[in-house]
């Protein structure tokens, strides 16, 4: 018994210094990335953007004026106007904060939801099959059923959206989470754990879990850029925010009539999807070069 209590305590404090080395070295290998670092700072202007909106909007993005209708870009607007006259200076930067807090809200309700099943089917083997079954019939079905589904029972809207999204984020996180714990779980240090008698909930929060946090946090980089575009393609088909709230699949939708003598409507919103999701899309990439052991060897 001497042995076995020794064992996780030699093991596990040692686990904390080796991470904490490893962050300045993850970090200098991800500036490393010219494509990295400008997704990156791309990214965090984009946020601050979205988050500064109320106060850095030129115009209120809800204030039609008609005599304005589909002007181009010029000195005062210089994205030009949409169909009801309004500012697309001002739509844009609104449309980034409400698409932006539906992605990133149904990635985190649906990564926590997802990782929690994962590590349950990882880690208690009785439950492993009930919760995969589930997960493999979610799967089955394309992710846009959710959004017309979930529609058709709440109504179109911004809460109705950000449910479909985080139920489709659901499965492919829990499968991704269980794949990396079961990995895990055949390292000695929970052989150890569960040696000195550690409670089960103790070692999946405590040991299994932060250990799973890379693998889990460079998919949710990846899930995100996936959530934000079937985001904008629910409101685009009109299931999503509805007008006149400013949104980015919306605001392409409304452009789409004004294609052949106002393109800027419908290109100048979609083109902001293009470069958000690309840019999550390069980090994602960049941080799983990083994090994964397997290509750092």
């Amino acid at each position: 018994m001497t042995e076995l209590s020794a064992t996780p305590a030699a093991i596990l404090p040692d686990d904390a210094p080796t991470e904490r080395l490893k962050r300045p070295t993850i970090w200098r290998k991800l500036r490393r990335d010219k494509a990295a670092m400008l997704a990156t700072g791309f990214l965090v202007l984009v946020v601050a953007l979205g988050v500064l909106a109320p106060w850095i909007a030129p115009y209120d993005p809800y204030d039609n004026n008609l005599r304005m209708m589909l002007k181009p870009p010029s000195e005062a607007h210089w994205l030009g106007n949409d169909g009801q006259g309004r500012d697309m200076v001002s739509r844009l930067l609104f449309g980034i904060r409400t698409t932006l807090s539906m992605g990133l809200l149904a990635v985190l309700a649906g990564g926590s939801i997802g990782a929690i099943l994962g590590l349950l089917a990882a880690y208690f083997r009785a439950m492993e099959g009930p919760i995969m079954r589930v997960v493999d019939v979610l799967l089955s079905f394309p992710s846009i059923l959710f959004g017309l589904a979930i529609a058709a029972v709440l109504g179109a809207g911004t809460t109705s959206i950000t449910i479909a999204l985080t139920v489709a984020a659901v499965p492919s996180i829990a499968r991704i989470t269980r794949g990396a714990a079961l990995v895990v779980m055949q390292q000695e240090f929970i052989s150890a754990c569960r040696a000195i008698g550690m409670s089960d909930m103790r070692i999946m929060f405590r040991h299994l879990l932060p250990n799973c946090a890379s693998t889990i946090f460079v998919y949710l980089t990846l899930q995100l850029g996936q959530t934000i575009l079937l985001g904008a393609a629910l409101s685009f088909i009109g299931l999503g925010a509805q007008p006149p709230t400013a949104e980015l699949g919306t605001m392409a939708a409304d452009g789409r009539n004004f294609l052949f003598f106002a393109p800027h409507v419908s290109t100048i919103p979609s083109v902001a999807i293009f470069m958000i999701v690309l840019a999550f899309n390069v980090l994602g990439d960049a941080l799983r070069d990083v994090l994964d052991p397997r290509l750092r060897q």
